[in-house]
């Protein structure tokens, strides 16, 4: 016969949910309320769970914020190395840069909730409140930049490391900028261009740059002609 778990066992895993069921309702109000905007009360209504439940789990809102960042940017490049996997090992640079930002814009569709959120505390000084949610913002930032850095490096492999490296130095922040916009078109267009159209633009815009600097006829990541 099995023997039911443990008094303390069910305990440990009502908490655990409950930790996860507030974790969740956060990420959704705040993706559309913004933190400042967020209230326990709203949050205590979204997931029935009593105020004390949530101080119980998390010392502040401050706190609540930064777990709700930590678990969505773990969340959101699992799922970019996931959707990479198995590169091609050949095709153009034009052709390798679609097949990442294809997958790229797929990840995009399934992390609304973060990226949005991500991009209300980019904008605003709501974050301020919470260095540890802050820090969280800058280190998502910056391997943003890196991973974009290294779709585009893998893209022109072929042209050579130092040429491929030159390369992704030059057009990672504006390929981040474009990935950005491309999610606020997404996201105030509603039924508009699926996001795939974006990403091949992009795939578009940054092989025509890169095979540019490539040649010798752009500039390189200094704004100085090689």
């Amino acid at each position: 016969m099995i023997e039911p778990p443990a008094p303390e066992t069910r305990t440990n895993r009502r908490g655990r949910r409950s930790r996860q069921e507030i974790l969740d309702a956060a990420a959704r109000v705040m993706s559309v309320r913004g933190y400042a905007g967020t209230s326990m009360s709203a949050l205590s209504k979204e997931t029935g769970l009593p105020k004390s439940a949530f101080y119980h789990h998390f010392e502040s809102k401050a706190g609540l914020l930064s777990a709700v960042m930590e678990q969505g940017a773990h969340a959101f490049f699992a799922a970019m190395r996931e959707a990479h996997r198995n590169p091609p090992e050949d095709g153009t640079p034009h052709e390798r840069l679609r097949w990442y930002l294809r997958r790229t814009g797929d990840v995009m569709e399934n992390g609304e909730e973060f990226l949005r959120l991500l991009l209300v505390l980019v904008m605003s000084r709501e974050a301020a409140e919470a260095p540890e949610a802050l820090q969280t913002v800058i280190s998502v930032r910056e391997e943003g930049r890196a991973y974009m850095a290294h779709m585009i490096r893998s893209s022109f492999a072929g042209a050579g490391e130092e040429t491929a490296d030159r390369v992704a130095n030059a057009l990672a922040a504006f390929g981040m900028a474009g990935y950005d916009g491309a999610f606020v078109a997404l996201q105030s267009e509603g039924g508009g261009r699926p996001v795939s159209e974006w990403m091949d633009q992009l795939a578009d815009a940054l092989a025509a740059l890169g095979e540019a600097i490539v040649a010798g006829g752009a500039p390189g990541a200094t704004g100085q002609r090689d």
